[in-house]
């Protein structure tokens, strides 16, 4: 069985952590691949053993449907990126991508970090959402009974794997 590719993308400078968080989260086995605009760029461990690729750089492997990538994460995924996704526009390689992972029909997750959402933020979410969007804020549950800020970012990482079918044990789960 080929390895699983997943795609991370930060866009935004709030929250750039918990895109970091999420790529460094990912099982071993994951064919990892970043990007980050340039307002998410922050120095970066040498150590993540991923892809990076440059947001300018849209001929980048990745924005290709015949790359095969399995499925696409944005986090954080600021209003401008997700209002050019939702009208179509491409002009870099995160948008580009988000753009192939709706054509190809792969999993596409937006984790939109304003609050409150205004009514065009939301409308720009519904309309991904017709399309197969997934809408994914970074929003915690207190049934898991996080303590810290660790284990809220982990709460919120982990429901994402749980959205791409990836096993993990990163926060505590309802019980009966």
């Amino acid at each position: 069985m080929k390895n699983r590719k997943i795609l991370v993308a930060t866009s935004g400078a709030s929250g750039v952590n918990l895109g970091l968080k999420t790529v460094q989260l990912l099982p071993k086995e994951i064919d990892k691949h970043f990007i980050m605009t340039k307002n998410s760029e922050i120095v970066l461990d040498k150590e993540m053993n991923i892809t990076i690729h440059e947001n300018e750089n849209i001929s980048a492997s990745v924005a290709s449907g015949s790359f095969g990538v399995d499925a696409m994460i944005i986090a954080p995924c600021s209003m401008n990126t997700l209002a050019k996704i939702a009208c179509g526009i491409a002009d870099n390689l995160v948008t580009r991508c988000a753009s192939v992972m709706i054509k190809e029909h792969k999993k596409l997750i937006l984790a939109p970090r304003e609050m409150p959402f205004s009514a065009i933020a939301l409308e720009n979410m519904h309309k991904l959402a017709t399309l197969g969007v997934i809408i994914a804020p970074p929003v915690m549950a207190y049934y898991s009974e996080q303590q810290t800020l660790d284990e809220m970012e982990n709460f919120v990482i982990g429901k994402w794997f749980d959205l791409l079918g990836i096993e993990n044990n990163l926060y505590k789960r309802w019980e009966e």
